[in-house]
């Protein structure tokens, strides 16, 4: 821990607002209310370090992402207008050219024409699928996400394949796409993601953008006009008890004092709809250390929120930002809020999918794959691992993880002439996180051995595997919308909570990629939402009277008078 519970000489353990997490939405908001001249604000954060899901590390000559790997889009995205503004990127963004090679299992390459062809037909049914979002008509019966669709299009485009050897090995590339795509969406099959709200993210125009010096330089520019002391790292928050009035029953103070709460519904003359929180004073679980301070803050604070972090420390706060990722949520939503969040905030966390994507990084000594290719797609022949085919007795599939996890990267592709990068999503990535680094090494090795058909691939001087479901301030990698989920249930999580139904202003917001309905999944959908939280309690308490002043009431001279540049 940074920090003991002692309070430190100085230190201040009371704020305007509270930011918890400092990932893209937390410096985004933090950014936004010192930009407007509000400076009494703490960013707690659980790792040792900003930035979140955004990391670099040094691998050979130069920066490799560990998580978010593009700007997507250029057209009205922040991440890329701020690029710009610290000249992180160059406006002269020159392609560089690209070959893909696509090989089955037996080292055979496929023709190039068949590939472009299979490819620009599964784009085709992939934008098929992302109309219904704002069409009128509806899919057919019994067709619930985009990977049923998809397969659906693809059985009726190989009904024109006679030979049944090419049937086959296109067949092979539709699989390969849906594995990237899992990669793409975040998810362990896009049998997982709901067809009618494929179309509801919004993708900008100007395709992915790299860092030369890596997404991390990025976060330099967000924290220059932030004081360090401003920040506490290393400091997991426990809870956050948002709900609350100052004043305590009349009696002598019992064990298990309670604290009133106002309904969330307010209404104040009716006791039947008060609810009470227990807040043990003594005994109880390790995880209750320190809770006789606790109790007395809670009794007499009159702050809207209190933070209580891991060490013990206590924060009180007229606001909270929580930006803590879905995974997190999912994982600890029920205990973290203090009362608990409402039920249908507790559906919508359930019902949104926070999938695991995990990259690999193979360094090597040498080049060895021919120049010219900039990536290997892998055409694996047996079925994957969600195909909907009948069990044997014996079909264990767990067992069949173990076994088979690697059939879910999809390519290998060239970062640099001794670095190749390879993607995996799901339950395999899962699994990949429980292995060595040298585990995944060797089999990586056998799989390009194998498919370039070369016993003489190297072994990589260095492999490098990330594991975000296994970490725990992310437990995943991005939201996706899952079947029977919307882009409701994102609004839902985005929605402020009041401690009381006369605040003008709200105790706690929510901020971070799953509460951008267009741009969930994106660095830019975090921004984004992270400056909506700040400006949400930057905004006068009372409306601005807005005064139109007109020589006469006639409509059209007062039209006239509105300047329309």
């Amino acid at each position: 821990m940074s920090k003991s519970p002692e309070p430190e000489p100085g230190e201040r353990r009371k704020h305007k607002v509270i930011i918890v997490g400092a990932g893209m939405a937390g410096l985004s908001s933090a950014n936004h209310l010192a930009k407007n001249g509000c400076s009494d604000f703490l960013i707690l954060e659980g790792r040792n370090r900003v930035g979140g899901r955004i990391v670099s590390i040094d691998m050979g000559m130069q920066k490799v992402e560990l998580g978010a790997n593009w700007i997507h889009g250029v057209l009205g995205n922040p991440m890329f207008e701020l690029a710009m503004q610290h000249g992180l990127v160059s406006i002269i963004n020159i392609p560089k050219p690209h070959k893909v090679v696509a090989a089955t299992e037996d080292g055979k390459q496929v023709p190039f024409q068949v590939l472009q062809e299979i490819y620009e037909a599964y784009v085709c049914f992939l934008r098929r699928c992302e109309e219904y979002f704002l069409c009128q008509y509806l899919p057919p019966p019994d067709i619930h996400s985009v990977g049923e669709h998809i397969k659906l299009e693809v059985d009726l485009y190989l009904n024109g394949v006679e030979c049944q050897k090419e049937k086959r090995l296109r067949k092979l590339i539709f699989e390969c796409l849906l594995k990237r795509e899992t990669c793409i969406t975040g998810c362990h099959s896009m049998d997982e993601i709901d067809l009618l709200e494929l179309g509801s993210y919004t993708e900008l125009q100007g395709g992915n953008i790299v860092l030369p010096s890596g997404y991390s330089s990025i976060l330099k520019p967000l924290c220059e006009n932030l004081p360090a002391e401003n920040f506490r790292l290393s400091c997991p928050v426990r809870r956050i008890h948002w709900k609350r009035k100052a004043a305590r029953r009349a009696g002598p103070v019992s064990a298990t004092d309670t604290i009133l709460e106002e309904d969330e519904d307010g209404d104040e003359s009716d006791d039947s709809d008060r609810t009470v929180t227990e807040v043990p004073v003594e005994g109880g679980s390790a995880s209750n250390a320190g809770s006789d301070s606790l109790a007395h803050k809670l009794k007499t604070s009159t702050a809207n929120v209190l933070v209580e972090c891991e060490d013990g420390t206590v924060y009180e706060a007229d606001h909270v930002v929580c930006t803590l990722p879905l995974g997190v949520l999912k994982e600890h939503s029920e205990s973290l809020f203090v009362p608990a969040l409402p039920q249908y905030k507790l559906d919508s966390i359930d019902s949104l999918l926070f999938g695991t994507v995990d990259k690999i990084f193979l360094e090597y000594d040498r080049p060895f794959l021919n120049a010219t290719i900039t990536e290997i797609m892998f055409l694996w022949d047996q079925e994957p691992l969600d195909a909907k085919t009948e069990p044997s007795a014996d079909d264990d599939p767990e067992q069949r993880l173990k076994e088979q996890w690697y059939r879910k990267i999809y390519s290998f592709s060239k970062v640099s002439d001794t670095l190749l990068l390879g993607w995996i999503s799901g339950q395999e990535a899962e699994h990949m996180e429980t292995l060595s680094h040298e585990t995944v090494a060797e089999r990586c090795t056998e799989i390009l051995r194998q498919f370039l058909k070369d016993p003489f691939v190297p072994k990589p001087k260095r492999c490098v595997c990330t594991s975000w479901k296994q970490q725990p301030y992310s437990r995943g990698s991005y939201s996706a919308i899952a079947v029977g989920a919307s882009q409701d249930d994102i609004d839902n999580i985005a929605q402020p909570l009041y401690s009381s139904p006369h605040q003008s202003k709200p105790s706690v917001l929510f901020a971070g990629e799953h509460t951008h309905s267009n741009f969930y999944s994106t660095v830019h959908g975090a921004y984004l939402s992270g400056r909506t939280a700040a400006q949400i309690l930057l905004t006068p308490e009372s409306p601005q009277e807005i005064v139109i002043e007109s020589d006469s009431s006639d409509l059209s001279s007062w039209i006239q008078g509105i300047a329309l540049d």
